[in-house]
């Protein structure tokens, strides 16, 4: 097995929360010394102009960024009018972290039922969601929030100004009454 493409992958996978040494050790099942080479070798592959990203370690943590070099070409990407709207996925992420925030990717994705780091980072480079803080969950993951342009783009003064989520509660009760029948047929049968 390539080893130096499963750690690629890990790293992309990760995304924007990134991985510390320890974590590579333990999913990889390799020795410290081991994970340490590998990681120079990737960085050393990276550093070729033929690719466009690089291996950085930053706040504690491995994960893939983009060359500083490349900079007016992501510039020009986020400032193309192409690029402006959202997508149905770009959407719903938004209204997830809206009526949810501070919350972390992997909530998230909980929600969705789909990963959505790229989206979350598109997000974020669009300045509609900002990192608020470090959860205290085990691996201390970002919590994400809205930011001023968020409000600005959806015209809303304040994050109170959100439309009230209204809950069926027709559905609402027919899901207690199934969690209720349920619960007493397995009270029954025991």
């Amino acid at each position: 097995m390539n080893l130096l493409g499963v750690l690629e992958g890990i790293l992309f996978a990760v995304g924007d929360e990134g991985i510390t040494l320890k974590a590579v050790t333990e999913i990889m099942d390799i020795d410290i010394e081991k994970a340490k080479d590998l990681l120079k070798d990737l960085q050393k592959r990276y550093e070729s102009d033929a690719y466009g990203i690089r291996v950085s370690y930053l706040g504690d943590a491995f994960k893939l960024t983009t060359k500083k070099e490349h900079k007016e070409y992501y510039h020009r990407l986020l400032g193309n009018p192409e690029s402006q709207s959202l997508s149905e996925s770009a959407l719903e992420v938004l209204a997830i972290i809206a009526y949810n925030q501070p919350i972390t990717r992997i909530q998230i994705d909980e929600m969705r039922g789909v990963a959505c780091g790229q989206v979350v980072r598109k997000l974020c480079a669009r300045g509609l969601i900002k990192i608020t803080g470090k959860s205290k969950m085990p691996g201390k993951p970002n919590l994400y929030g809205t930011t001023r342009e968020f409000l600005d783009y959806f015209g809303l003064a304040t994050i109170d100004d959100l439309p009230k989520l209204e809950i069926d509660e027709k559905v609402a009760e027919e899901e207690t009454e199934l969690f209720t029948s349920i619960y007493k047929e397995e009270q029954e049968v025991a």
